[in-house]
């Protein structure tokens, strides 16, 4: 970076290398070579390699520095690209616009195969049966844990939704009245159980009370198929057959007529039954479209504007959150039967998980966050180790003490 050399370079030094006849004796001539000599003048490239610089001398030592030090970079999470377990899961109904599996807060799993719901217990790997409905009454078409991880919801084909307890193992009640046809859906808030029907209707049922239903959302024209309550209980995303999604605000239904919706959302050309409310950010939506739309949608639900739409290749069966990255994972049909972890917000691609030679229609969480465990319409029932173990929770900082603490009180 010499730039008065440079510029004799570039024009006076061509001169006389141009010119000879500009040097007028001999002395003359051997001095300017010794010249050119001594100052690099022979040199055809102003940037040259060169052996690398000697290192900076610290002026300070390191432990002295008041210099914020890097920190170590974090160790990439391996993920298994293979599931940990395979269980077999007979006559599991391939229906796209059902929802046959949960994984409830006790680290109990309910599927329901054909007319016979099962439990399987992750901690011991047990397996025991709940009921078996008759065929006038089944198949069952939804399953869905209470937040205590003891009470079960059971949709059923004939319209009616039952209430059982797992650790009994009995049947505490039957809610009729709610719908006209099967209960496809089913979500739970707190003590109101709320029920989505192929008839279009979505139900908030009170299950402490004898007359159970407490408020009526009617925006569907067609089977309501994905149901979630965000984890303030105070907002509702319904999707349906109609390609619709619905987000409905608790603090304006009304149990004396049809509550509106806060918003009608219709970006999506298919059915949207996949919804997963984010965990760290309260009002962040999203949503997954069927076999004609393909996208994955992320909304702000207060505003109902469409942040970002991503075109995943194949329908959109499921969708789980990581409870502990930023991370979301989705289950697909064709062609690939696949899982995809995509990273938040930029929607790379992490990784697919392949195993399934059928469309991955339902996929379920462990209490912890860390396996998923998803049901296809091959009949298996597979987990994976993709969400990783949760990082140590750092404790609390202790309050300051109270001066003196440490003296006993004159009391």
């Amino acid at each position: 970076m010499d730039f008065d050399f440079a510029h004799f370079m570039l024009t006076e030094g061509r001169k006389v290398k141009k010119n000879p006849a500009m040097v007028s004796s001999p002395s003359k001539e051997a001095y300017r070579k010794q010249l050119a000599e001594s100052m690099n003048m022979n040199r055809t490239r102003i940037l040259a390699f060169k052996n690398k610089p000697p290192a900076p001398v610290e002026l300070f030592p390191r432990e002295f520095s008041s210099l914020p030090q890097e920190k170590p970079a974090k160790p990439r999470r391996h993920i298994p690209q293979t599931s940990e377990r395979t269980l077999d899961a007979p006559d599991l109904v391939d229906d796209y616009y059902l929802n046959l599996l949960d994984w409830g807060s006790c680290n109990v799993i309910t599927i329901a195969l054909a007319n016979t719901v099962y439990l399987w217990d992750a901690t011991n790997g047990s397996t025991s049966e709940v009921t078996t409905f008759e065929d006038e009454v089944g198949p069952v078409t939804s399953v869905s844990w209470a937040p205590d991880g003891r009470h079960i919801a059971i949709g059923l084909d004939n319209s009616e939704v039952q209430l059982w307890d797992s650790t009994a193992n009995k049947q505490l009640r039957t809610l009729r009245g709610c719908h006209r046809s099967r209960v496809g859906s089913i979500a739970w808030n707190n003590h109101i159980l709320t029920t989505g029907g192929m008839d279009g209707c979505i139900v908030n049922n009170d299950v402490r009370v004898r007359s159970h239903i407490v408020e009526t959302y009617r925006g569907h024209e067609q089977e309501v198929c994905g149901l979630k309550w965000s984890a303030s209980g105070q907002q509702l995303a319904s999707g349906g057959n109609d390609n619709l999604l619905h987000i409905w605000d608790r603090s304006v239904a009304s149990s004396n007529s049809p509550t509106q919706w806060l918003h009608r959302l219709e970006d999506h050309t298919a059915a949207v039954k996949a919804l997963a409310w984010c965990p760290f950010q309260g009002n962040l939506l999203a949503s997954g479209g069927g076999g004609g739309d393909r996208c994955i949608k992320f909304w702000n639900t207060h505003t109902g504007a469409c942040l970002n739409s991503v075109n995943t290749g194949s329908h959109v069966c499921a969708l789980l959150w990581n409870k502990n990255e930023r991370e979301l994972l989705s289950s697909h049909g064709f062609t690939q039967n696949q899982l995809t972890l995509w990273k938040y917000p930029s929607m790379a691609k992490i990784t697919e998980l392949t195993g399934h030679t059928s469309r991955v229609l339902y996929m379920a969480q462990s209490p912890d966050g860390c396996t998923v465990a998803s049901a296809a319409g091959d009949e298996t029932l597979r987990f994976w180790n993709v969400f990783g173990v949760p990082e140590v929770a750092k404790p609390a900082p202790k309050s300051n003490p109270e001066p003196f603490a440490h003296f006993n009180r004159i009391r």
